[in-house]
């Protein structure tokens, strides 16, 4: 899962923009859009995988998803197959792998509990954000910040370290550490980043 295709994972969520005009689109059932859904599929498969120790398969798994991801993005762009289901799917696939990896791993005990739950309010805020601006009939279309792609990096980053780590028999250690730390200051810095830009738009 690249940081720059993942960041569309934040629902191009970054800078606050009003909204633009969409291109041409392709039908619904595309190679992308299967590509999306076969990554959906995996997520339930790979929490499985967590909880029952599997973490050579879990890790396997992740990574196919990234691969995925990447594949879903090229073809898409290559063959002119961009579509709108594929605008929200794609997105959808990305957080749902990440947020259920996230909440699993503090699950079996292996991140903290209030690392997930900074990550997933991060998310919640964001997409609470936009509907109230919808509901208050100023909808915006969000676009990702350096910030952005930064903290959905380490994200994956530690995800990928986590389930790497724990298939090649690591314990836990400063590595970890370090990657709970880097995540979570920009977690903070990026939900602070897309306030603030929220915030500007809703006084305009």
């Amino acid at each position: 899962m690249p940081a720059t295709r993942a960041a569309a994972a934040d629902d191009t969520i970054g800078r606050v923009m009003p909204l633009e005009g969409r291109p041409p689109e392709a039908g619904a059932m595309t190679l992308p859009n299967l590509i999306t859904i076969a990554r959906l599929v995996i997520v339930p498969v790979v929490v499985v995988m967590i909880v029952q120790g599997l973490w050579p398969l879990a890790f396997v798994l992740f990574v196919a998803a990234g691969i995925s991801d990447a594949a879903d993005g090229i073809i898409a762009r290559r063959f002119h197959l961009r579509s709108e289901l594929g605008a929200y799917l794609d997105p959808l696939a990305d957080k749902a792998l990440l947020v259920s990896i996230y909440v699993t791993l503090s699950v079996v005990g292996i991140l903290p509990s209030w690392l997930t739950i900074l990550v997933v309010s991060r998310d919640v805020m964001i997409v609470s954000a936009i509907l109230v601006s919808r509901l208050m009939d100023r909808p915006v279309a969000i676009k990702p910040l350096l910030v952005s792609k930064a903290n959905t990096a380490a994200q994956i980053a530690l995800a990928a370290l986590v389930l790497g780590g724990m298939a090649a028999g690591l314990a836990p250690g400063w590595w970890l550490s370090l990657g709970m730390i880097t995540v979570a200051v920009l977690t903070v810095l990026s939900a602070a980043a897309y306030l603030a830009g929220w915030l500007r738009h809703m006084a305009t």
